[in-house]
């Protein structure tokens, strides 16, 4: 029996609705009094849910419908199994975060959502094998799970070192930045741009992929995460490798740009609002692009990591207005989700809520180089907060309708 794929992604968006909704309480902790509950738990919870209940969850979701699309008969059993189980992990850390923060609960269950990964790159890349080696998304997916799988070995050092009690201030910050950078730039961004990819013909029926694009963006994965501690000092040799990656990343997406650009001359089956979104997640992409080639010059770098509105915005900047809005301009575009007016609405304002956003975040972090303080700000981001809410429970309450069948 194919696994529901519309179902699925209706809980994907409840749990964004979820992620939304924790941002608002701690905005809220934040700008107001508000004394109940403990923020730093709060943003456990807040981060934790968003990686496994949200964007994992979405993507894991995709991930299997690109495999039943080409092959129908497949065996989805084992990984309704592990949808399942990744999911009850999610909300296990969602409450034991917040109430708790990091405690045995917690951590077993982060545990459990790394061994459901392993489970699952397991069955994927069985079911890969059956597709055609010539298919541009296969060595996308693939290097994400891959990725996704090594991600855990910055969680496992930080636990070492809690349980061992040997802390060292600068090897647990290279391990949360390891963490990060195989998650969100390798599984996560892998995984969407080879999703992008699987349906670049549909969209744009003259794109000519080229095998460059993967090899470029692969070779340079691992030397970037470097980009993440450059406060190291790190040996001269190393930066310039690190220098060479950030470029190289550069220039392979405006190879893919460039492909794009002459796949737009013959049309494009895109709504406006379809090329909009796409073209919303491409700047964004770029940003965050020539944001990392910036952060190679010294100076920059020390002022980045110095100011922690900065690290806020640049997250912001890839899980919220790359990964989240690719995910969401997805679903929308290939009708995995109910499309209706209210969907329309409702994405718009969602994507709207998140360009306000950077723009007050990226406003707030330039002023705090002069040490500057923006008046209202808290207030202004709290709003915001709102906005965005506002844009996931009308996306949820979208669904209400009869949705199309993946």
């Amino acid at each position: 029996m194919a696994l529901n794929i519309k179902f699925w992604l209706k809980i994907s968006l409840l749990n964004l609705l979820i992620v939304a909704a924790l941002g608002v309480l701690m905005r809220y902790k934040i700008g107001f009094d508000f004394p109940y509950f403990n923020q730093k738990n709060i943003q456990h919870a807040h981060s934790h849910f968003a990686f496994a209940g949200w964007i994992t969850h979405a993507l894991y979701i995709l991930m299997i419908h690109y495999i039943l699309k080409r092959i129908p008969q497949v065996e989805t059993k084992n990984y309704k199994k592990i949808i399942i189980v990744n999911l009850v992990c999610s909300y296990g850390m969602l409450f034991s975060f917040f109430f708790q923060g990091y405690g045995i609960l917690s951590i077993v269950l982060s545990t459990i959502t790394i061994i459901i990964a392993c489970f699952f790159a397991f069955f994927y890349f069985k079911d890969l094998e059956k597709i055609d080696d010539s298919t541009s998304s296969k060595p996308w997916f693939k290097a994400a799970l891959l990725f996704n799988i090594i991600s855990s070995l910055g969680t496992f050092y930080l636990a070492y070192m809690m349980a061992s009690r040997n802390f060292n201030e600068h090897l647990y910050l290279a391990s949360v930045y390891f963490y990060l950078h195989f998650q969100y730039n390798g599984f996560f961004i892998f995984t969407c741009l080879g999703l992008f990819f699987s349906e670049s013909t549909s969209i744009l029926p003259q794109f000519k992929y080229n095998k460059l694009f993967f090899k470029l963006f692969y070779i340079s994965f691992v030397p970037a995460y470097f980009l993440s501690t450059l406060w190291a000092k790190l040996p001269i040799w190393l930066y310039v490798i690190v220098a060479i990656a950030a470029f190289i990343q550069v220039f392979a997406w405006i190879k893919i740009i460039m492909a794009i650009k002459s796949g737009l001359k013959t049309g494009s089956t895109l709504t406006k609002f379809q090329s909009y979104l796409f073209l919303f997640v491409g700047i964004a992409f770029t940003i965050k692009l020539l944001l990392q080639l910036g952060s190679t010059i010294p100076s920059v770098s020390d002022l980045a990591f110095g100011f922690r509105p900065i690290v806020i915005a640049y997250l912001h900047l890839v899980l919220l207005a790359v990964i989240s809005i690719f995910i969401l301009t997805y679903m929308y575009t290939f009708k995995l989700i109910s499309v209706n007016k209210l969907t329309t609405m409702a994405l718009g304002l969602f994507t709207i809520g998140v360009l306000l956003n950077e723009i007050v975040l990226a406003i707030q972090g330039v002023a705090a180089f002069g040490y500057i303080v923006v008046k209202y700000v808290n207030g202004i981001l709290f709003s915001i907060s709102l906005l965005l809410l506002l844009g996931a429970v009308l996306m949820l309450l979208s669904q209400r309708n009869k949705a199309v069948e993946a």
